[in-house]
């Protein structure tokens, strides 16, 4: 995904830095693909994939109320511990 954020990609430049087979690699795009993080299409053999931008910030929103919802309870429980002692 980080790779992504500049610009599409094709499968074969996406797995390069990463050690495990194509067909392997494959399958991690294909999550992200079916979570609607990414698309890709394919023109002859080469498939080329591109971030999907309204997936991404829903996301971002998302992580978002997470970070809020734990930081919260994080703090109750620090004032509850230090009430404790």
């Amino acid at each position: 995904m980080e790779r992504l954020s500049t610009g599409p990609a094709s499968v074969g430049e996406l797995a390069r830095p990463f050690a495990m087979t194509l067909p392997s690699f494959l399958q991690h795009v294909k999550v992200l693909e079916e979570s609607g993080l990414l698309r890709s299409h394919k023109v002859g053999r080469v498939r080329t994939c591109q971030i999907e931008p309204q997936a991404l910030a829903m996301m971002e929103r998302w992580l978002a109320e997470q970070r809020t919802l734990w930081e919260r309870r994080l703090n109750q429980l620090d004032a509850l511990v230090k009430a404790v002692l």
